[in-house]
């Protein structure tokens, strides 16, 4: 089968002929109909993580958002058969360990990320492997498509777990939102979801632009002010409830760290550059002063997928409306490399394979 393998840091990934996989008695293979690119994936192919034991290896074939048709499956599957229509998270559990019994399979003591781990390749590929299916693969509802699904990807998940389980966001709380990539246009779309109103942070118009459209009720061009906690404080009256860094860097986390009001709440989703190396100074007194809290939060369970779906199917999140480009799999080297110079907009798909 034809796959996209990382073959240097930072080099266009090699597109090759690799074995299809065969099933693991508790597994199955997926069709991969459609895959999200996403920053996570560039931080992969720029080689990051090292500073975290979290480096990708080289000959990893990377993407981890997939959605498709099961293909084949493991003797001991038993609630998936072929032709079904499934998901893949990309924080894959085993189903058994504690967090996984609990309900926090996306932090499985024995878990692996799709696509980052030799252990489980990616979704750049014809095919996908899925292990513990029974416990990993989510269904899709007749009325989801491949693409919408792939769109969701880790974005939404990330950001439906963040807000709804981690911060339980209320309605007319105010969240801001600190980069308008794919990962925080569906945070703001998810938060206006949720009945929050949202400011969106960005130096870019488009990004704001598309803010707007999925539902930000404020911007905040960061490029036109050098007081962007002020900035947010002002149009929220007092500062944000929640405060999500969607980017990574150290200027995106301390700003939104200084934006929220009194016993507020920051959320991180953005990984860090080679730039931080994981490492962003922030205002620890201040923020023991004012009883602000720190998260972080990274995919969400498999067993709670199904609370994001019934959001999608009641209308309340349309994640097709941030795909901005669907591209094969030829292109995705082009479209990892855009996102260095920040060149892209909304959500981008493989659909051609």
């Amino acid at each position: 089968m034809r796959a996209a393998v990382l073959e240097a840091y930072g080099e266009p990934l090699r597109i090759e002929s690799i074995p299809r996989p065969d099933p693991d008695a508790h597994g199955v293979v997926v069709d991969v109909e459609a895959c999200g690119v996403c920053r996570s994936d560039w931080h992969s192919w720029m080689g990051h993580g090292e500073w975290a034991d979290d480096q990708v290896p080289i000959g990893q074939v990377l993407g981890h958002e997939p959605a498709g048709v099961v293909a084949d499956v493991g003797e001991r599957v038993e609630t998936l058969a072929p032709g079904d229509r499934v998901a893949v998270p990309f924080n894959l559990g085993d189903g058994s360990c504690s967090q996984c019994v609990s309900g926090h399979g996306n932090v499985c003591e024995d878990g692996y990320a799709l696509g980052f781990k030799e252990a489980a390749p990616g979704a750049f590929a014809e095919a996908v492997h899925v292990p513990h299916a029974d416990y990993n693969a989510v269904s899709l509802p007749d009325d989801v498509g491949f693409e919408e699904m792939a769109a969701l990807g880790c974005r939404y998940v990330t950001a439906f777990h963040a807000l709804a389980h981690r911060v339980d966001v209320d309605a007319g709380d105010w969240v801001a939102v600190h980069g308008c990539g794919g990962l925080g246009l569906a945070a703001v779309q998810v938060a206006s979801a949720l009945g929050a109103g949202v400011v969106a942070v960005d130096v870019r118009d488009d990004p704001l632009a598309f803010a707007v459209d999925v539902g930000a009720t404020e911007t905040v061009d960061a490029s036109d002010t050098d007081d962007v906690p002020g900035a947010i404080e002002t149009l929220t009256d007092g500062g944000a409830h929640v405060s999500i860094d969607a980017l990574g860097r150290a200027e995106t986390c301390r700003n939104s760290v200084e934006s929220l009001r009194s016993r507020g709440d920051h959320v991180q989703l953005g990984l860090t550059t080679d730039a931080e190396r994981g490492e962003v100074s922030l205002p620890i007194d201040a923020m023991t002063r004012w009883d602000v809290s720190f998260h972080g939060s990274r995919g969400m369970p498999p067993t709670r997928y199904d609370e994001l779906l019934r959001t999608l199917e009641a209308g309340r999140l349309d994640p097709g409306a941030l795909v901005s480009n669907r591209v094969a799999l030829e292109d995705v080297s082009d479209r990892l490399a855009a996102m260095t110079e920040y060149d892209t907009s909304g959500i981008e798909v493989v659909t051609e394979f």
